[in-house]
Order: structure tokens, then sequence, then C-alpha cells
């Protein structure tokens, strides 16, 4: 079986500008421009933070208040994480991730 591969181009555009940036349009952003931006990033990443740590509590079929009092934590800070208002740090950064990548370990632990 052959794979063939095509290079799609929209209609009306030059090809040769796919990849490149508008050096002018760069050099005329603002700081303030570039702030909003870093903020905004910030906050997506906080989101998919919460969605992720949501996966892992609901994968291990726990409510909220369940998973708050196993890794020690106030149902707040769960709530917090999981709408992206604030995000694990430290040592609770390090259970979510085994808990997400070996489980049966965690609980093994936690028991």
């Amino acid at each position: 079986m052959s794979i063939v591969r095509k290079r799609a181009r929209a209609s009306g555009t030059d090809s040769s500008n796919i990849g490149r940036f508008d050096s002018a349009r760069v050099d005329a952003t603002t700081e303030a421009q570039i702030s909003a931006q870093m903020a905004a990033d910030e906050a997506a990443a906080m989101q998919d933070a919460g969605r992720h740590i949501r996966r892992i509590r609901m994968r291990l079929g726990w409510s909220q208040t369940e998973f708050a009092k196993r890794i020690n934590v106030s149902v707040e800070t769960i709530r917090n994480w999981e709408q992206g208002k604030r995000g694990p740090t430290g040592a609770a950064r390090a259970l979510l991730r085994i808990l997400d990548r070996a489980p049966e370990a965690a609980l093994a632990a936690l028991s």
C-alpha cells in the first residue's frame, strides 16, 4: 500500500508565505499585548490542568469529597484545581502524577 501525499493549498494564497511571519506586525506588538497574551495562555493552561485533574478523579470513581479525603486536601482545593482557579504544587502535583500513571501504587500507598 503506497501513501500519497498532497500539499494542500488554499485558493488565492501564496505558498511562499507559509511559515513566515510579518516582522512589521511583530515590531508593532506592544508590551501590554504581550502581557495580555501571556495571561490568556496561562489561564488556558490552568483550565487544561483542571480538566486533567477531574479526569483522574473520575477515572478513580471518587467524588470531590472522597478525593479530597484520600489525598488529604480540602474539598475547596479540589474545586479550585478543577475549575482552573489554582493548580497543585509540590507533593500534591507529584501525587496526582502518580495517581494518573500508576493508580494502583498510589492507592496502596494512600491506604
